[in-house]
Formats: structure tokens, C-alpha cells, sequence
């Protein structure tokens, strides 16, 4: 799309802030709280210390919410480095899911 003087109307994410790229955003959750889902029937919540750029990720203060035949198991885990193939969402800020 061009503008009337000839220049693209069309905003790139390197002019237009508001847009993000997704390890940019994971980048500004660094040293906050997120909500992992994951590919299999757990859900993490926890401090983001750092990641790759495979979004393998280090947490810390984490509970891990995994439902099981027997019901909903809740593990409290002090540090976990989380391989990023399992990730299906990030939540910045959640807390998790309801008890």
C-alpha cells in the first residue's frame, strides 16, 4: 500500500512499537510471573530468570498444576529449566488456573 506522497503506509514493527516480536515480548517478562500451558496436561506458573532462543526457559518459585486420573496435583518446585518443545502458551502476568 502506498501513501499519497509516494511513501508505504503499511507501519514495519521496526517503526510501529506497538508491535512486538514473540521473543521480544518474552524478553519483557523477565523477572515477572507467567502462566506456562504446556502440550501434555500440566500448566506452570512461575518467575521467568531467563530463556534461549529456543524458549527453553529457566523459573523459579514455580507450581506446577497437572491433572491426573486421580484429580488435580499441585507440585511447588524451588527452580526448573523448562525445555521450550513443550510450550504451548504464554501468559504474561497469569496466575494459573483456578483451584
Amino acid at each position: 500500500m502506498t501513501s499519497l506522497n509516494g511513501t508505504s503506509a503499511t507501519p514495519t514493527p521496526a517503526t510501529n512499537p506497538s508491535q512486538l516480536l514473540p521473543l521480544e515480548l518474552v524478553d519483557k517478562c523477565i523477572g515477572s510471573r507467567i502462566h506456562i500451558v504446556m502440550k501434555n496436561d500440566k500448566e506452570i506458573v512461575g518467575t521467568l530468570l531467563g530463556f534461549d532462543d529456543f524458549v527453553n526457559m529457566v523459573l523459579e518459585d514455580v507450581t506446577e498444576f497437572e491433572i491426573t486420573p486421580e484429580g488435580r496435583r499441585i507440585t511447588k518446585l524451588d527452580q526448573i529449566l523448562l525445555n521450550g518443545n513443550n510450550i504451548t502458551m504464554l501468559i504474561p502476568g497469569g496466575e494459573g488456573p483456578e483451584v
